[in-house]
C-alpha cells in the first residue's frame, strides 16, 4: 500500500503560504540537499487545484535542472483533486473531480510508494480529517510572519502524532517527521 505524506514548509507560527515570501534567507545546501532526496522519492504527486496551477505554470519550463528536481516534478504521475479544473494538461496528470476521499483511498490502495502533498492546504485538510495521512515531513523556518494560510487550523480535531525524526540545519531550519500514532492516542 503507498503511503500518502504531507510535504510542507512552515513558519514557526505554522504558516505554510507564500514560502517564496519568507523561506530563501533559511535555505542552505543541505536543506535543498533533504528536499531533493524527498522530491526524488515520490512516486505520485498529489495536488489541489491552486498548487496544480502554480506548478504547472512553472516546472515544465525550467531548463536547468542540475538536480533532476523538473525532470522529476514534470514525469512523475500527478493527480489533482478539483471540481472546478476542466482539464489537467501537465505531464502525466490526471484529474479528481469526483469523490475525491474515496479516490485517493483507492490510490493508495494500488500505489506501493510515496505519494506526496504539496501545498494543497484544503486537500491536506481534508485528508488529515480522513484519517489517510500517513506521514508529516514539515520544515519548519525559524520565522514568525504572524498571519497567512496554516496548514493546522483552529477548529481541527484533535490528532496525536508520534516524532519520527527530527533534523536540525545550520540556518535553524528544523525538518519534524511525524507519523501518526496507531491506536489515536498520545503517549504516556
Amino acid at each position: 500500500m503507498g503511503k500518502l505524506t504531507v510535504l510542507e514548509y512552515l513558519t514557526l507560527d505554522g504558516v505554510m503560504e507564500a514560502p517564496e515570501t519568507w523561506q530563501f534567507p533559511y535555505l542552505s545546501d543541505e536543506v535543498m540537499d533533504d528536499v531533493r532526496a524527498g522530491l526524488h522519492q515520490l512516486e505520485g504527486l498529489l495536488l489541489g487545484r491552486i498548487t496544480y496551477e502554480i506548478f504547472a505554470a512553472h516546472w515544465p519550463l525550467q531548463t536547468n535542472n542540475e538536480f533532476g528536481v523538473a525532470d522529476k516534478l514534470n514525469s512523475v504521475p500527478k493527480f489533482v483533486v478539483s471540481s472546478t479544473l476542466e482539464k489537467a494538461e501537465w505531464n502525466n496528470s490526471t484529474l479528481i473531480r469526483e469523490d475525491p476521499i474515496g479516490a485517493i483511498s483507492r490510490l493508495k490502495q494500488q500505489s506501493e510508494g510515496m505519494i506526496g502533498i504539496i501545498g494543497s492546504a484544503t486537500l491536506a485538510r481534508s485528508l488529515m480529517q480522513a484519517g489517510l495521512i500517513d506521514e508529516y515531513r514539515l520544515l519548519v523556518h525559524p520565522v514568525v510572519v504572524g498571519s497567512g494560510k496554516r496548514l493546522f487550523h483552529d477548529g481541527m480535531d484533535t490528532t496525536a502524532l508520534r516524532l519520527v525524526e527530527a533534523r536540525t540545519y545550520r540556518t535553524g531550519v528544523v525538518r519534524l517527521t511525524y507519523q501518526p500514532h496507531q491506536n489515536g492516542a498520545a503517549p504516556m
